[in-house]
């Protein structure tokens, strides 16, 4: 099985060389291999960091014939998993949308290469968001469109499947708005080999190639210190700006916090009133020299994107990825953050889906959805661990949230518990004695509200969507099928308490259930699903 998805991987490889890059070699562990950043999780009981484990012990290394690395530094935040609620307790449940895709990535890496799955490294959320879903465009005059449906659940008889889908609208890119854009390059020891800068050097090359005149370029460097190997150049020099991307070597400690201050002040100096303002991170995240903890990275990036530049991560490399720092950059910086494990990747995220990742089209995108106890007596948000926020933070417009980018969709699955479930909610989730709050039989089961800012303003606005009785279906659309395969295989491989009956064998009869043999990320999906299969999941 392993044989399959690698060969599938090399093809997909292959068509990314032709269509996306000048070069026509590729590093070997690009070639067909994975490569993986790692996630966080979220809702943290302490600032935990769970280190990464060897590949299995019977694992002999990828079809180079590299070694599998005897060590391993990896870094990720532990989660703790979103219990049932009582809607007596706590009708509304806030949170904010995340259009990372790390986790998948990370995910794809660890089972192309052997190793044991990291729990922690898996946030479903970010696995869910990875894929492309077939929402309704927006309405004109809004940033995105809103979809709801309700199912029943396939891993949990006792409760239904709720999905809410937003589709962001889409940019033609021939016509978008000017980017000043700053490439911050970890050029530092840890950045040596094959996986890392020389895949860097080759990401950047082929978002180069799609820039024009109207955009400017510069590129920051970091190890023991920062340099500014160019500054403010023309997209259409591509001569000059593809010999300071190839002319990068590594080597030396890494002083990130610097980097990213003076990449801020050339963001600031060349910023494009209107335009796409960006600093575009580049990084294994093992910083180790001046500011290096994931709080004062925090606190870095949180005073520097009130100057309006936003901050995306790439994350490169295995064995010592330091995925806690890289998702709190991004996610303060009001950026996006993927992990790039090989240049079909780099593709998809920097050519494919240049708007989303680049073009801004909402900032601090929040959800409430408000259950309503005549209908529902209980709910469970399925992953959004470290994304979620206190019911007042909905409605304050100093608390951050997530952004999403042109034609992005993000996706978000409930558990609901209806009134006449037989699931008994624990006593600890109640606040009030039972019997008040009893809702309104108005036929309405919830409502999901947003809040959004634009992507230079500082007033959110409000949209609100009831969702109805009526929503109902015995049937699932593709949409919800997939992603509830998605989530499916999530919980099977966290070895989630929640999991109820999930595994992979049920979610491949989800997969059944969907029309994607045209889409070459779902297929693989199916694939990596069959591999852990034959593992025993």
């Amino acid at each position: 099985m392993k044989r399959r998805i690698t060969a599938l991987t090399s093809v997909l490889m292959a068509a990314a060389m032709l269509t996306g890059c000048s070069d026509g070699g590729m590093m070997m562990d690009a070639a067909g291999n994975s490569y993986a950043g790692g996630m966080d999780g979220g809702n943290y009981a302490a600032a935990d960091s769970v280190q990464g484990v060897r590949p299995n012990a019977d694992y002999a290394g990828n079809e180079m014939g590299d070694a599998a690395p005897d060590y391993n530094t990896e870094e990720y935040n532990s989660i703790v998993e979103n219990s049932y609620r009582s809607v007596a307790a706590e009708p509304l449940s806030t949170f904010s949308i995340d259009v990372d895709t790390a986790s998948y990535t990370n995910l794809r890496r660890m089972i192309n290469e052997g190793w044991d799955i990291v729990p922690d490294a898996i946030r479903i959320e970010e696995m869910i968001n990875y894929f492309n879903y077939d929402y309704s465009e927006p309405n004109e005059g809004e940033p995105f469109s809103v979809t709801t449906e309700l199912t029943d659940c396939p891993w949990n008889e006792d409760t239904q499947l709720m999905l809410i889908g937003l589709q962001a609208e889409e940019v033609d890119m021939s016509d978008r708005a000017p980017m000043n854009l700053v490439f911050l390059i970890d050029v530092s020891g840890s950045m040596y080999s094959d996986n890392k800068l020389p895949l860097v050097q080759k990401s950047f090359t082929l978002l180069t190639e799609n820039l024009t005149a109207q955009d400017r370029i510069s590129i920051v460097t970091y190890a023991g210190e920062d340099k500014v190997v160019l500054e403010g150049a023309d997209g259409n020099d591509q001569a000059a700006v593809l010999e300071a991307i190839n002319e990068l070597t590594a080597g030396g400690s890494t002083a990130g916090a610097a980097g990213i201050t003076t990449a801020y002040k050339i963001a600031e100096k060349y910023f494009i009133s209107g335009g796409n303002n960006r600093i575009i991170l580049a990084t294994d995240g093992d910083l180790n020299v001046g500011i290096s903890s994931e709080a004062e990275l925090t606190d870095l990036v949180e005073e520097k994107r009130e100057s309006g530049v936003f901050l995306s991560v790439l994350g490169f490399g295995s064995g010592n990825i330091k995925d806690n720092k890289m998702e709190a950059l991004a996610d303060n910086g009001n950026g996006n953050y993927a992990y790039i494990d090989s240049l079909m990747e780099a593709k998809r995220v920097l050519v494919e889906e240049m708007g989303g990742t680049l073009v801004t089209v909402a900032k601090d995108v929040k959800i409430q959805v408000e259950f309503n106890p005549a209908y529902i007596k209980g709910y469970r948000l399925v992953g959004y661990e470290n994304r979620m926020l206190a019911a007042e933070d909905f409605e304050d417009d100093t608390k951050d949230a997530g952004e999403i980018g042109a034609g992005h969709s993000v996706t978000a699955l409930y558990e609901v518990v209806p009134v006449d479930s037989p699931m008994e909610l624990t006593s600890s989730d109640l606040k009030y004695e039972s019997g008040e709050a009893a809702g309104i039989e108005n036929g309405e089961l919830l409502t999901v509200a947003l809040r959004y800012k634009e992507p230079d303003g500082d007033e959110s606005k409000l949209l609100e969507y009831p969702v109805e009785a009526a929503a109902y279906s015995s049937e699932m659309s593709d949409n919800l099928a997939f992603a509830a395969a998605v989530a499916e295989f999530g919980l099977v491989l966290r070895e989630s308490e929640y999991k109820g009956t999930a595994d992979c064998e049920s979610v491949l009869e989800l997969l059944a259930q969907c029309d994607y043999a045209n889409d070459i990320y779902k297929t693989e999906f199916e694939q990596l699903v069959e591999e852990m299969q034959d593992r025993g999941y």
